[in-house]
């Protein structure tokens, strides 16, 4: 079949899909469509690829009156400037290009064009890839540079976009340890907080930017100082202070949260002005889910002794500079965790149902956030789940808890469209409902552990 009777074969066969009736179609197949019509599409865009590569070859726009293949794009297909520019960087990327001989030159990137070429990745995958390969010193050697490639294609086959971008950072912070990510002059030199004078409506504008100590001592402030219905001047009814301090009417603080139709940026402003008056009156911040309100590192012993290795992580899922973070645990009380050689904490076993403060402490080390697949939220906005549920006959001991936020915790339940977790002897595993995989196969979620990711794409399964 040659090209023009391929797409119209493609013209018919998207014909029929309009067209077709979707009602019959029961819930698994839905799902099953969706996921059956993106990886066509991901190969479809391999497709535009190799258009593009013929484009440019055959110098179509300059024949056309064109300096770049660009502006025959925005004419042609009336896309966008920027879309236009993305295709072109697409097609550098993981196209087949030729030399004046006509033989084929490898791709750029071939392991991610390979999987392009496969509909297993998107375009926001291809860009997470080359966006951090970019970033990779020149005094890398090839073969650092082809693995580092074939390790985040691998990632991006079975991983989301996001996953894609923090396996980048560890990579990063692996190939180029004294590079931007750890660079404190840079910092230093960028640390900036303005506030303007007052307009003529007396508000004053504040810009700048944080260094990552200042973002890593915020963060946890504003989880509770923020959150909908607290500190709002607009509601007289609204609790004022922080969310978890005694006294809080939780029935009171759910209506306002309700009522609450402040922007992010509103509940940031106004829990500024609340911390300010507190901090002058009394410095008092209370606690939040159980543990004071201070700022969380996590760091492996490695990392410690060496005083260097990349980045640490934060109870809200921030990244610090090992650094940065050792300066900021000289002035804070330390909490020692230990675990095991497969990343979990020993054992810390409790009668209750409620997990102690210090189960709690060892989980956000071990954890660090939600551990759902493809969740992203962080210890402070986590839940501590029973593996086995209590009511079931589970307790209350460290290997049977593992952090779930409160949407993910909800979506745990025994109908047909429930999650379950199960005990492992690494990370606690989900099992999807049927209509999202048929044989529930149990996942990992690697989001919080990019080092993982990058071990399991890894031939050698060695991590940086």
């Amino acid at each position: 079949m040659d090209i023009a009777q391929s797409l119209d074969a493609l013209d018919r066969a998207a014909g029929n899909l309009l067209d077709g009736n979707l009602t019959p179609l029961t819930d698994h197949e839905v799902v099953d469509t969706i996921r059956r019509l993106e990886e066509a599409l991901r190969r479809l865009d391999a497709v535009s690829d190799r258009l593009v590569v013929e484009t440019v070859e055959r110098s179509i726009p300059a024949r056309l009156g064109y300096n770049s293949p660009n502006k025959l794009l925005v004419d042609v297909i009336r896309v966008s400037a920027s879309d236009a520019s993305a295709r072109v960087s697409r097609a550098r990327d993981v196209g087949t290009w030729h030399a004046t001989d006509g033989e084929p030159r490898p791709a750029a990137l071939p392991e991610t064009a390979a999987a392009r070429v496969d509909g297993a990745i998107g375009n926001d995958h291809l860009r997470a890839v080359s966006r951090t390969l970019r970033k990779v010193p020149r005094n890398i050697s090839r073969p650092e540079l082809a693995t580092a490639e074939k390790i985040l294609a691998e990632c991006a086959r079975n991983s989301t976009p996001e996953d894609v971008e923090r396996a980048g950072h560890t990579l990063l912070a692996y190939l180029n340890p004294d590079g931007s990510l750890t660079d404190d002059h840079d910092r230093a030199r960028r640390r900036s907080l303005h506030v303007s004078k007052q307009d003529s409506e007396l508000m004053s504008k504040i810009a700048g930017e944080l260094d990552p100590t200042t973002r890593a001592l915020l963060d946890p402030v504003l989880e509770k100082w923020a959150r909908p219905g607290m500190n709002n001047p607009s509601d007289p009814d609204s609790p004022a202070g922080d969310a978890e301090q005694t006294g809080i009417d939780r029935e009171q603080l759910a209506a306002a949260a309700a009522r609450d139709t402040r922007t992010a940026g509103q509940r940031n402003h106004d829990a500024l002005t609340a911390m300010l008056r507190s901090v002058l009156s009394s410095g008092a911040l209370g606690a939040h889910r159980g543990l004071p309100a201070t700022t969380i590192i996590t760091m492996t012993l490695n990392q410690l002794e060496k005083a260097a290795g990349g980045v640490a992580t934060t109870a809200t899922g921030g990244l610090l500079p090992i650094a940065d973070a050792l300066k900021l645990a000289e002035q804070s009380h330390p909490v020692l965790a230990l675990f095991d050689h497969r990343g979990r904490p020993l054992h810390l076993g409790r009668k209750s149902r409620l997990a102690s403060a210090n189960q709690r402490l060892a989980l956000i080390a071990a954890d660090a956030g939600c551990t759902r697949p493809g969740c992203a939220a962080p210890p402070t906005r986590c839940a501590v789940h029973h593996v086995r549920d209590w009511q079931h006959g589970g307790v209350t001991d460290i290997e049977n808890l593992t952090l779930a936020c409160d949407a993910c915790h909800a979506l745990v339940n025994d109908s047909e469209n429930g999650w379950a977790t199960h005990p492992s002897r690494g990370r606690t595993t989900w099992a999807p409902p049927r209509h999202i995989d048929p044989a529930r196969r149990p996942r990992v979620n690697h989001r919080h552990h990019p080092r993982e990711l990058i071990a399991e794409a890894s031939a050698d399964g060695d991590v940086p």
